[in-house]
């Protein structure tokens, strides 16, 4: 046991889709595109609301929260996903393995909670147009955007530590682009019939509840644009909103796939698929949906990958 420790101890293999080496090359050019688009979109945002005093307002300021997480959301995982699908190494050390778990699953659960308040946000300047610079306070909303990121961080404490109690018996080789929860807990020799009920009842808290709420929230906001008589106001809170309903159902669906279906049980393949979606392109969605930019590379994106592992599932 102790051999196995150790060995577990000096890294570990991501096998992402090495079975496949013919579409590594592929995954690697569309990975680094995307990634850059992630990181100049997403930059170009934060700056504009810093520079330009008429961004200064509530919205621009979850939207900057939220570029920057998705901007460490993706360096968190993309960099070392790229240096394993472009040469023949795939290993990353224990302590990154164990560094990536912890902060991937920060921002992501950071990022359901954000999702929530944004959407606040929005149900505030909709529903409540004439109060909404007394209600949204900038104390407000630091307060808001401080409960998302602890938020995210005490999740990820709970999940992260107490898998990693789990015995590897030195297995080193991870089904996966990265070290997420349920790829760990596949590399198990015990039983983890207790890590996946806490994955589960963690992870059906975090997204249910967010979920909830902001689905309340846009029956509310629905409501209210109904009530609008002018077709031009109309559309214009209907813009406002669709594209952030639109990156709330797209990440939290893959959430709850990736994370509250069985961790042994679902299909390998798609369990690389959803990891890849949460990690890349929903950080795409989030930039094209909530800024309209690159909105068709985002789409043309998710549909190249879909049909990548679509293939590979077979």
């Amino acid at each position: 046991m102790a051999e196995a420790n150790s060995s577990v101890l000096e890294g570990f293999i991501l096998m992402g889709i090495s079975d496949h080496p013919q579409l590594e090359i592929v995954f690697f050019i569309v990975i680094l595109f995307s990634y850059l688009l992630t990181l100049i979109g997403n930059s170009t945002i934060i700056l504009l609301s810093c520079l330009d005093a008429r961004l200064h307002t509530p919205m621009y300021f979850f939207l900057s929260n939220l570029s920057s997480l998705d901007l460490a959301f993706t360096t968190s995982s993309v960099p070392q996903m790229l240096m394993n699908l472009w040469g023949p190494e795939k290993t990353i050390s224990y302590a990154g393995c164990v560094i990536q778990l912890y902060v991937f699953l920060w921002l992501g659960a950071t990022e359901a909670f954000l999702l929530v308040v944004m959407a606040f946000d929005r149900f505030v300047a909709v529903c409540r147009p004439l109060h909404y610079t007394t209600i949204m306070s900038p104390r407000l909303c630091w307060l808001l955007a401080a409960v998302a990121w602890l938020g995210g961080l005490s999740n990820s404490v709970i999940q992260s530590t107490f898998t990693l109690q789990l015995p590897l018996c030195g297995h080193r080789r991870v089904d996966n682009f990265l070290c997420e929860v349920p790829a760990m807990i596949k590399l198990a020799c015990g039983d983890t019939s207790l890590n996946e009920a806490v994955l589960n009842g963690v992870c059906t808290f975090f997204t249910a509840v967010p979920l909830s709420l902001i689905l309340v929230s846009y029956c509310y906001i629905a409501q209210a644009v109904l009530k609008i008589r002018s077709a031009e106001g109309q559309r214009k809170a209907f813009n406002t909103c669709l594209s952030h309903l639109v990156v709330v159902l797209l990440f939290y669906g893959s959430a709850i796939y990736g994370y509250l279906l069985p961790a042994k049980t679902s299909n390998q393949d798609q369990g690389k698929f959803i990891s890849l979606f949460y990690s890349v392109v929903t950080a795409d969605l989030c930039l094209s949906g909530e800024f309209s930019l690159g909105g068709g590379y985002a789409l043309g994106l998710l549909v190249a990958v879909t049909i990548c592992f679509s293939k590979l599932a077979q």
